[in-house]
C-alpha cells in the first residue's frame, strides 16, 4: 500500500506542476510522461519491465518531443526523429539528470520489489508449512503424552519438559530443517532493509522526481541550439514546415521555469507513515522471527499448561509413570531424530513438500542478495517443477516475472498449494496448525478435569 501510494503521489505532483508550468504544451504531450509512470508501475508489481531500458526509451521519446518543440520551423519524419534519438547518449541534451536518476531509481525500485517479494515469501512459507500433515508416529507420541496419565491414574500429572521437548522434535522434525534457511533469508531481508533506510531510499528519489525532469529539461532548453546544431549535423538538414507552423517561435514555447522543489507540499503517503518507519517497524518483527522453527518444539513444550515446567523434575509424567524423565534431549533437525525415544522418525524419508520451501527460501535470499547490490534478477514462471519456489512479488500473490540475468520458479497460487496438501493422502489430514490446537484444547481439558 505504501508503495503503490508513493508512486501514485509522484505521478500528481508532477502532471500538477507541468499543468501549471507549461499548461496546453504539457497536456498535448503528456502521455510521455503518463508512459514512464505506468511502466514503474508494472516494474513494481511484478511485471517484465527493464528499468534501464525503459528509462533510457523515456529520454530518447522526451528528447524527440522536446527537439520538435525548439524547432517549430522545420517538419520532422519519423524516421529523423528516429535518428534524433540516437543521438541522447552521445550529445546529453539533458546534462547529468538521466545518467544519475536511472542509478537512482533502478537500484530503489529494485529493493523496494525485492523486499515486498520477500515479506510475500516469508509468509506463504510460513503458512504452507503450518499446513503440512504429521505422521502417524508423531500423533501416536501425541496422545500418549497426553492421555496415557489417565490411563494410568494420573490425570493431574503433567508431562516432564524434556519428555516434550522430544515428542515435539520429532514430531517437527522437518519443520526444524528449515530453520538455516529461514535464518539467511531473514539476514538477507534486514540487509535490504539497510538499503531502503539509506541509499535505496525509493521515497527520496520518487517524491522530488518532477523537479529531476523538470531540471533535465531546463538543460534542454538553455542547450537547445547546439543540441539542433549538432542533430542537424549528424541527421541532415531538415525539412521546412508550414508556414503557420514555423510562425511559432521557441520562447512561447518555453517562457516559464519550475519552481522550487518544496518537500512539504508533497502528499502524504499511505497512513501517514513514512518509508524510514516502516522499514523500522517491519525490521523489528523480522529480527523477533529469527530461529523460529529450531525454537518452536520450546516454545510450545514451556507454556505452563502444557508442561510440568524444567523445575519439576521429579513430579511430572516420563510416558511411563510419574517419575523423572531419563532419556537426553534430541538436536534439532530430521537427521537427528534416528534415535528419538519417543516418535517414530523414517530420518530416509524428508518431507518433500517442506523441501520445497527451503529451495523458495533459498532463492529468495538470492534475490535479495542481487538487490542488495542493486541488481535485479530475472523469475520464469515453471510452477510445475516445484510447488513452492519462486519470489513473491509486490503484487500480492500474482505470479510476477521480473527482467535480468538469474532464472529461477515462481511460487504458484495459494489455491494450489491446497490442492496439492489435499491429493497428498487419502486419509483425513491433520496439518500442524489443527494439530496444535487440538494438543492446546486437550491440555485445557486436562486443567478443567
Amino acid at each position: 500500500e505504501f508503495f503503490r501510494e508513493l508512486l501514485e503521489n509522484a505521478e500528481r505532483s508532477l502532471n500538477d506542476m507541468f499543468v501549471r508550468t507549461y499548461g496546453m504544451l504539457y497536456m498535448q504531450n503528456s502521455e510521455v510522461f503518463q508512459d514512464l509512470f505506468t511502466e514503474l508501475k508494472r516494474y513494481y508489481t511484478g511485471g517484465n519491465v527493464n528499468l534501464e531500458e525503459m528509462l533510457n526509451d523515456f529520454w530518447a521519446r522526451l528528447l524527440e518531443r522536446m527537439f520538435q518543440l525548439i524547432n517549430p520551423q522545420y517538419h520532422f519524419s519519423e524516421d529523423y526523429l528516429e535518428c534524433v534519438s540516437k543521438y541522447t547518449d552521445q550529445l546529453k541534451p539533458f546534462g547529468d539528470v538521466p545518467r544519475k536518476l536511472k542509478v537512482q531509481v533502478t537500484r530503489a525500485f529494485i529493493a523496494a520489489r525485492t523486499f515486498v517479494q520477500g515479506l510475500t515469501v516469508g509468509r506463504e512459507v510460513a503458512n504452507r508449512v503450518s499446513k503440512v500433515s504429521p505422521t502417524p508416529g508423531c500423533i501416536r507420541a501425541l496422545m500418549k503424552m497426553l492421555y496415557c496419565p489417565y490411563c494410568r491414574g494420573l490425570p493431574t500429572v503433567k508431562p516432564c519438559n524434556n519428555y516434550c521437548l522430544n515428542v515435539m522434535k520429532g514430531c517437527l522434525a522437518n519443520q526444524a530443517d528449515l530453520d538455516t534457511e529461514w535464518n539467511l533469508f531473514i539476514d538477507a531481508m534486514l540487509l535490504v532493509a539497510e538499503r531502503l533506510e539509506g541509499p535505496f531510499n525509493i521515497e527520496s528519489v520518487m517524491d522530488p522526481i518532477d523537479v529531476k525532469i523538470s531540471e533535465a529539461i531546463m538543460n534542454m532548453q538553455e542547450n537547445s541550439m547546439q543540441v539542433s546544431a549538432k542533430v542537424f549535423q549528424g541527421c541532415g538538414q531538415p525539412k521546412p514546415a508550414p508556414a503557420l507552423r514555423s510562425s511559432r517561435s521557441v520562447p512561447e514555447n518555453f517562457n516559464t521555469r519550475f519552481r522550487p522543489y518544496n518537500p512539504e507540499e508533497q502528499p502524504t503517503t499511505a497512513a501517514g507513515t513514512s518509508l524510514d518507519r516502516l522499514v523500522t517497524d517491519i525490521k523489528e518483527k523480522l529480527k523477533l522471527s529469527k530461529k523460529f522453527w529450531s525454537t518452536l518444539p520450546y516454545t510450545i513444550c514451556k507454556d505452563e499448561r502444557v508442561t510440568a515446567g524444567p523445575s519439576v523434575e521429579e513430579d511430572c509424567w516420563n510416558g511411563h509413570t510419574k517419575a523423572r524423565y531419563l532419556p537426553e534431549i534430541m538436536n534439532d533437525g530430521l537427521t537427528n531424530q534416528i534415535n528419538n525415544p519417543e516418535v517414530d522418525v523414517d530420518i530416509t524419508r524428508p518431507d518433500t513438500f517442506i523441501r520445497q520451501q527451503i529451495m523458495a527460501l533459498r532463492v529468495m535470499t538470492n534475490k535479495l542478495k542481487n538487490a542488495y547490490n542493486g541488481n535485479d534478477v530475472n523469475f520464469q514462471d515453471t510452477s510445475d517443477e516445484t510447488s513452492g519456489s519462486g519470489s513473491g512479488s509486490g503484487c500480492t500473490d500474482d505470479i510476477c516475472p521480473t527482467e535480468f540475468d538469474f532464472v529461477t520458479t515462481e511460487a504458484p497460487p495459494v489455491d494450489s498449494d491446497r490442492r496439492e496438501v489435499e491429493a497428498s493422502a487419502a486419509q483425513p489430514i491433520w496439518s500442524l496448525q489443527t494439530l496444535l490446537v487440538i494438543f492446546l484444547s486437550l491440555v485445557l481439558q486436562r486443567q478443567w478435569r
